[in-house]
Parts: C-alpha cells; structure tokens; sequence
C-alpha cells in the first residue's frame, strides 16, 4: 500500500467507493472514531435524479431518509443537501463539502466539486480526479482533519477506499480477479503474483568517538658538565744561606696581596622547537556484514480428488536446494 507523500502535511484525506453504502458506512466508522460533522464530507451522484433545488435544508433533510441506504443512518444527523454541478449533474453532499458546494439561497452547487476540495487543501491534480470518480459514478469521502490523516486514511482504506495514488493497484486486482478464493473457469488463467522482501542497507555517519590532541608542560631536572678554569696561589720556599739581606731592619707589616679568580657558572634558559606534531583524519575502508529476517511468497499447491496438475509446482526453495 503506498502513502501519500508529506503525510504529516496533509489537512484533507480522500478516499473513495464504488458504492453508496461502503462510503456511508466509512462515514458512521470515522464518527465512531472521534472524527466530528464539521470534518466529514460525503459527495456522489443522485441516484435518483429528481434534485431539489429550490428546497430549504430542512426539505432535504426529509429526501435523506431514501438517499441513505441501509446502515448509513448516521448520515442523517450531518444533513443532507443536493445540487447540480454542471460537469457532473445531480449529486448529493454531506459535509463541509456540502457547504462549500451548494448555495444557501438557491441549493445549486456554486461550484465544481474541484474547487471545493482544492478549498480543504487538496492538491489541483488531485482534486480534478475525485470530481472524474464523482462523475463516473462512485463516491467521495473527504475528512478535513489537520493532524489525523494516518487516521483517518487507515479507517477509509480499511474499509475498501482506494485513493489519488492507490487507484491503479485497486483497479488491477478488480480486473485480474486477485482476490481470495477467485475460481477460474475452464480454459481461463488466473495469475498469482508472489512478493518477497528485500534488505536494503543505507548508511548514515555517526560519531563513535573523539580524540584530543592538547599540549602539557612536564617539569623535569636536567644536568649538564661545563669545564670552569680557576686560580690557585702557589707557594714555593726555597732555604736560602749566606745571603746578606737589603735591609738590616726586620720589622713586621711587609705582605703581597695576590688576586685570584674563577670562572662561575650562570644557567639561562630559551625556549627551542624541538619537534613536530601533525593531527588530520583519514578515511578507512572496510566492510561489515549486516543481515535481517525476511519474508517471501511461495506457491503451494494442494489437490482434492482425482486431479492432475501440469506444468512447474516446485516452490522456489526447493528449485534452489536441487
């Protein structure tokens, strides 16, 4: 089953029957389900012909009870008015719709039942094809409900309406016959379509982690030998005999002064660059094996009696393991 696309954007929900019945039953369920007067429409043709257009609500009102086949009573509480459009002729709405579509002086439609779809947020393209299945002779049920169309298509679809997107589906299982228990005459074929699932992988980048390049200052004690040249004051005697001192006094006082020096050692520091640290990222290719459970279709064939069936009746798992 396809959805419509921008589901969540959608205010307006479109589904419709072949009969008159099935759409006022789809009307009483969606009642049934919260949804209130002033949200469901029903359009369709007047099967009968004889519209009334000079009559008031109330006169309608009273044409609803032949209108509404059986088990569509709720109908009546939402009132019933008719009109004509003039490319589609007679039609009976309920509704919104109805008053959108048929003037309060007169009771004819004021305009097509296009416009008043388009009115409820209903696509132009879309809303031309319900007015086709209106004129054709089947039955349109709108609710115009912001918010609620997941809702309210599941009830409408549940109950057989098909829609703008799905009508080429439906209407290929009603003329290939693809309903349960079909029964094919002689010399007739009947084509059974088997579906399967599929794994479709789709990949999508998620964060797994991160990493932090930050620089610290480590503190630590370093030496270093630096040769220093220092002075050192040599004493040398030398006993000397015989020899006359230039002064004959001997006094006290009498010294030599020496200087001595040495190399300090002063520690300065620099700041130096001493290495490079490159950061990047790089792509690594690998591949991981995903799997899932699936379902598929497969043919059994079952005989009653006295049969004889021709032809290929191997399921294709058995075609497989063979």
């Amino acid at each position: 089953m396809k959805t419509h696309k921008k589901a969540d954007q959608r205010s307006t929900t479109v589904g419709v029957y072949q009969t008159h019945e099935e759409a006022a039953k789809a009307v009483a369920e969606l009642k049934r389900a919260g949804f209130t007067d002033d949200q469901v429409s029903l359009v369709g043709k007047d099967s009968r012909g004889d519209v009334k257009t000079e009559g008031s609500k109330a006169a309608a009102g009273a044409a609803t009870g032949a209108a509404v086949c059986a088990g569509a009573a709720a109908l009546a509480s939402l009132g019933m008015s008719f009109g004509v459009i003039p490319v589609i002729g007679p039609i009976l709405a309920v509704g919104p719709l109805a008053a959108a579509l048929i003037t309060a002086a007169g009771g004819a439609a004021a305009a097509g039942l296009a416009g008043g779809l388009i009115g409820l947020g209903v696509p132009e393209d879309e809303a031309h094809y319900y007015e086709g299945e209106v004129k054709a002779g089947r039955y349109v049920v709108a609710v115009h409900a912001p918010g609620r169309h997941e809702e309210a298509w599941r009830i409408l679809h549940g109950l057989g309406a098909y829609n703008h997107e799905t009508a080429a589906t439906t209407r290929a299982a009603a003329v290939t016959g693809t309903t349960t228990g079909a029964t094919v005459a002689a010399g007739g074929k009947k084509t059974v379509e088997l579906h399967e699932e599929q794994l479709h992988a789709r990949k999508q980048p998620v964060q797994t982690g991160e990493v932090r390049v930050r620089k610290e200052v480590v503190t630590e004690h370093k030496t270093m030998d630096v040769p220093v040249t220092r002075e050192e004051v040599v004493i040398e005697r030398h006993p000397v005999s015989g020899k006359t001192a230039p002064h004959s006094e001997i006094r006290a006082g009498e010294e030599v002064r020496i200087p001595v020096r040495e190399e300090q050692v002063r520690v300065e520091k620099s700041n130096v660059v001493k290495e490079e640290v490159n950061v990047g990222k790089r792509q690594v290719h690998e591949t991981e094996h995903v799997g899932g459970t699936v379902r598929k279709e497969e043919v059994r064939v079952e005989k009653e009696g006295e049969v004889d069936v021709h032809g290929d009746t191997t399921s294709s798992r058995t075609k497989k393991k063979s």
